[in-house]
């Protein structure tokens, strides 16, 4: 494990996409709240996607 994961306690609890008046708005947790274009939030979404199947395949290497 490295050092900077250990330090960070990385949240499980899901943020929740909504739309209104042709925004997306991103709620998460501690309050986070963001409000994007359909256009960026597709972005968004691919690149919250790969990354987490960056960190599935990372996380099952250290099992092994």
């Amino acid at each position: 494990m490295n050092e900077r994961r250990a330090i960070l306690k990385p949240c499980e609890l899901p943020g929740k996409a909504t739309a209104e008046d042709g925004v997306v708005l991103l709620d998460g947790p501690g309050g986070v709240a963001v409000t994007m274009t359909p256009e960026a939030a597709e972005l968004t979404a691919d690149s919250l996607h790969a990354a987490a199947s960056q960190a599935r395949q990372s996380n099952r290497g250290e099992l092994l």
